[in-house]
């Protein structure tokens, strides 16, 4: 059965919202979770929930990571739930971390430990946010403030592969966030970007805009990590805005109250849609391991859905899957290997004889064009 630890002291509700997603997750996803953390204070948690719960592994951990510490400061704790939360994956006890804790430490803790998958140069958060189709991924979401054109690559390679193997996308298109469609918009960093990316085997469209992220125009959004979280943030901000203009709305009198409870089971559905608790955590890829990033403020829900993602991570094999297109790329215009994704290298062969060179080849184009959507 697969293995994951969950750190029981990371995010605002720790521990207990945490035990309580980690019970759910055992009993509803047929996953073993080792809840680590300051052991009497788990026990105290795990006591407080239902009787007849699924009894979890505690591992004991005597050191917590505040959410406002700096991830210099999170290193030098030597037994802090985080760290042997890692420790236990790079020793094999378990497939997967899941920790709700301070993002930056998580990042720092897993590289320190675990190290990069090889030829990745910065692991990068990836977020699934709701779209009228499986959801758009973003990536990077708030893990490299300062990025280099390479790195805007290997985003974009490593967001496609989850992509399609993941949210089961065929070829997912693959578009740069920048403030305008146009060749001439965006900066240096997204234009030597951009010509690096056609240069690729990814259905590469061209730029995108902040607004095409939920019309259904484009299935991965690179942006460096800077960009990612405040385009993330904003996001957050707007849905709770809205949700709370329609509660206003439906309070305001008898008859609007009618029609909230006419409407209620759509509505719901709505907000399901819009709440980050149903997504449940951000994968750290590139990491030689899996580690899910669950939003601070997660209750159980959230925490029981990060699980989810770590178990997907962890069964549709991604880290593998990373390694083998980054390797093809480094290899530069060696046989594709037959191990690789069949639909994500079907037209390799036209699009790379090295890596940074334009293609040749007429009619074998990407779909669209750098710079425009083609």
């Amino acid at each position: 059965m697969l293995k994951i630890a969950v750190d029981a002291m990371g995010g605002d509700r720790a521990p207990g919202a945490v035990v309580e997603g980690a019970l759910l997750a055992a009993k509803e996803l047929g996953v073993e979770v080792l809840l680590v953390g300051q052991k009497a204070v788990v026990e105290q948690a795990l006591a407080r929930c239902a009787s007849g719960s699924p009894s979890l592994e505690i591992v004991s951990a005597s050191e917590t990571i505040g959410m406002e510490e700096s991830p210099s400061a999170a290193l030098r704790k030597r037994d802090s739930s985080m760290k042997v939360a890692f420790e236990l994956m790079k020793r094999g006890a378990v497939q997967a971390v899941v920790s709700a804790g301070n993002s930056g430490a998580m990042m720092a803790t897993g590289m320190l430990i675990m190290r990069n998958l090889p030829r990745v140069e910065r692991p990068a958060i990836l977020v699934v946010v709701p779209t009228p189709g499986k959801g758009t991924v973003i990536i990077d979401a708030g893990a490299n403030v300062d990025c280099k054109p390479r790195h805007l690559v290997q985003f974009g390679l490593m967001g496609s592969i989850y992509a399609e193997r993941v949210l089961g996308i065929p070829q997912p298109r693959v578009g740069l966030l920048s403030n305008g469609e146009e060749e001439g918009k965006g900066n240096d960093l997204t234009r030597a970007a951009s010509e690096q990316l056609s240069s690729t085997c990814l259905n590469y469209i061209g730029y995108v805009e902040g607004r095409d992220i939920f019309g259904g125009e484009v299935d991965v959004v690179v942006c460096d990590g800077f960009t990612g979280n405040i385009t993330l943030k904003t996001m957050e901000g707007v849905a709770g805005f809205i949700m709370g203009v329609l509660k206003d709305a439906f309070r305001r009198n008898l008859v609007s109250r009618l029609g909230y409870l006419l409407s209620r089971k759509s509505l719901r559905k709505a907000y399901a849609r819009l709440d980050y608790a149903e997504y449940g955590g951000a994968p750290l890829l590139g990491l030689d391991g899996v580690a899910i990033i669950a939003h601070g403020g997660s209750g159980p829900r959230a925490i029981k859905n990060a699980i989810r993602v770590a178990k997907e991570a962890v069964s549709h094999d991604v880290n593998r899957h990373i390694i083998e297109v980054l390797g093809e790329l480094g290899e530069a215009g060696g046989e594709k290997s037959e191990k690789l994704p069949r639909k994500i290298w079907q037209r390799i062969r036209s699009k790379i004889e090295s890596f940074g060179e334009k293609p040749t080849a007429e009619g074998e184009g990407r779909e669209g064009k750098s710079g425009g959507k083609g």
